[in-house]
């Protein structure tokens, strides 16, 4: 891969995310479907197939939010690296993935008649709060090299916002089902109405995330030399932090709580084409979408008929990452 073009890579990846698709649609289904029936369903679809409907009612959602929700955090966790110029960046590192866990566990407790865009807005929101206490506890805008002070100030808040959702689980058990099942980081109960509030948001953050990419390069070479260049800090910052609170509060309020899809692809995709951002972020949003489409299939395989959750089976290769990426930065 690393000898291909960034164009050839591009081409690559999305080919790859495709087989993993077309292999989402039918493999590990109690009612046996094969690949031909999963190709006449997107084609020729007969709603009296009941093959074809489960692929277009079930499966089809399904990996499409696989897919959209793997490319938000991806990109959340490559502008996050890139506005902090800290390689542990990330929504789950950096406590916006609890926050946005400890907003969608209240709306959905308290008042869960608000129904997906109230939780979509909760965990913007608690995700909002929590990457501003991280920033301002971590002091990640004077500049330096304080990463280590930045990961603590995370650490210490998704504990805490953890402590609060459990507390908030506990206090309201009859509702909090929904909760636990989201807080493991799955899509197997995706539907198209989870679909529907999730594809503007995902179609806005990315859109716009790709237009950013410029501006994160000039960042890398330092605050002085941005500024001189006529970057306003400010704005930058601000729009960036919108960009990613967008990115992760649809991503998390349509699969629950996927962690390490932030930090571990953008350091893939960073090794494989360089540090322009301007191609960081767009391989970065297929290789994201890949991980969490092939993570889904695997999640499938492992117990069958049972599933796994696609967020546990992301932090069997995750966690190994952030320990090794902290004791290679520390040392």
């Amino acid at each position: 891969m690393q000898k291909l073009p960034f164009l050839g890579q591009c081409i690559a990846l999305s080919f790859l995310l495709c087989v993993f698709a077309w292999l989402s649609l039918f493999t590990w289904s109690i009612i046996p479907i094969s690949g031909t029936q999963a190709l006449s369903a997107l084609t020729s679809p007969n709603p009296n197939n009941i093959a074809h409907r489960i692929i277009l009612d079930l499966r089809l959602p399904r990996v499409l939010i696989a897919g959209t929700v793997g490319a938000c955090l991806a990109v959340a966790g490559a502008i996050m690296q890139g506005l902090t110029r800290n390689p542990l960046a990330s929504p789950s590192v950096l406590g916006v993935n609890a926050g946005a866990a400890l907003g969608m566990a209240t709306v959905s407790t308290v008042a869960p008649w608000l129904g997906v865009f109230g939780t979509s807005v909760a965990a913007i929101i608690g995700g909002a709060i929590t990457w501003s206490l991280v920033m301002i506890l971590g002091t990640a805008w004077r500049g330096g090299n304080e990463h280590g002070r930045l990961v603590l100030a995370g650490v210490a808040i998704s504990a805490l916002c953890a402590a609060l959702t459990k507390a908030m689980i506990m206090l309201y058990e009859d509702q909090a089902v929904g909760v636990m099942t989201w807080l493991a980081g799955s899509v197997a109960d995706a539907r198209w109405s989870d679909w529907q509030p999730l594809w503007p948001m995902a179609l806005f953050g990315l859109s716009a995330a790709f237009l950013v990419g410029p501006t994160l390069n000039l960042l890398n070479l330092g605050e002085d030399s941005a500024r001189s260049l006529g970057v306003k800090l400010g704005l930058v910052r601000m729009i960036c932090s919108v960009l990613v609170l967008i990115l992760v509060g649809a991503a998390l309020s349509a699969a629950g709580a996927i962690a390490f899809v932030g930090l571990l692809v953008p350091h893939i995709a960073r090794a494989l084409t360089g540090q322009d951002y301007r191609k960081i972020l767009p391989l970065t949003a297929i290789m994201g979408a890949t991980l969490v489409v092939l993570a889904d299939v695997v999640s499938r395989a492992i117990i069958f008929p049972m599933e796994t959750p696609a967020g546990a089976i992301i932090a069997l290769i995750g966690a190994p990452f952030f320990i090794y990426m902290v004791r290679s930065k520390t040392s």
